[in-house]
């Protein structure tokens, strides 16, 4: 656990919950009947602050605890606020750790918490707990507008080693429309870059595995939209582009194993039992692997 995180942890609410402690630093600061008048910009700088302090320095250990007090706030919490205040306070607590995790860390370990710890709620979009299916903004503003859910913004950057994560826990199979997935990875504007230490780096190589992820999970990959963006002049990020889409996607018949696959993995996610359903599974490690998409 972070130092940070502990002494925060320990001074703040010793014997509460940071979540419900930030909503009492909120009333004491405006006045309890007034919190509908005041409005989203009053309480979002303090939230947006006391929550990026933590995640700034956070490590695994605390993101967990961290997890665990929203998921108890949520489903235990006393408090009864209007609706208006109340919708607004998710959706600032949530869009604080969506940017964190995914813009500002970037990092597959603690996304692939993120997802063990809410994955219970996966089923229910709705729920306030599926924060997967949440959106954030990716330059941080108090603002809901111009909004992305995390695969979105995983696509739009080319992170293949999230999106395996996402990819795992049957996060695309569960898109309305997968294809369109496809199509920001091969067609997002080149002028976005994943930021490492302050350096851009080039993000052809992700985009090519990002494809091949893509393709181990969906049994057919229309390449007739694309064609029609590109004679509208879009152009693709990687130039070769369907040499890393398989013929099997697009013209060949689909091989029996990964059909397969595709039949195995739909009943987990019915059952919300991905990943961990297939290494429960009395299987060889060979196709486990296959099963959760290392190859």
């Amino acid at each position: 656990m972070s130092k940070h995180f502990k002494l925060c942890h320990k001074t703040s609410f010793p014997n509460g919950n940071l979540f419900c402690h930030l909503i009492d630093k909120i009333i004491k600061r405006l006045s309890l009947q007034l919190l509908g008048q005041w409005g989203y910009h009053c309480y979002e700088p303090r939230i947006y602050r006391t929550l990026a302090k933590i995640l700034r320095y956070i490590n695994l250990d605390s993101f967990d605890l961290l997890l665990t007090d929203y998921i108890a706030f949520v489903e235990k919490s006393g408090y009864h606020f209007e609706l208006s205040f109340h919708l607004e306070f998710h959706e600032i607590c949530v869009n604080t750790i969506l940017y964190w995790v995914f813009v500002r860390k970037g990092n597959p370990d603690f996304v692939q918490l993120l997802l063990k710890k809410t994955k219970n709620y996966l089923q229910d979009r709705s729920c306030h707990l599926a924060l997967i299916w949440r959106t954030f903004t990716p330059v941080y503003c108090p603002s809901p507008l111009s909004s992305i859910t995390p695969l979105l913004y995983v696509a739009q950057t080319s992170q293949s080693s999230i999106l395996k994560i996402l990819l795992q826990y049957g996060i695309l199979e569960r898109e309305k429309d997968p294809l369109n997935i496809v199509l920001i990875i091969l067609l997002y504007p080149s002028r976005v870059r994943i930021m490492v230490h302050h350096e851009r780096i080039d993000i052809e190589e992700d985009d090519k595995t990002c494809l091949v992820l893509c393709s181990r999970v969906l049994s057919a990959i229309s390449i007739k939209e694309t064609k029609m963006q590109l004679s509208l002049g879009r152009r693709p990020i990687i130039s070769n582009w369907l040499e890393y889409i398989p013929p099997m996607r697009y013209k060949d018949p689909c091989e029996l194993s990964h059909l397969c696959r595709i039949t195995i993995r739909t009943q987990l996610l019915t059952n919300n039992m991905l990943p961990d359903g297939i290494f429960s599974s009395q299987i060889p490690v060979r196709l486990q692997k296959y099963l959760n998409l290392e190859s």
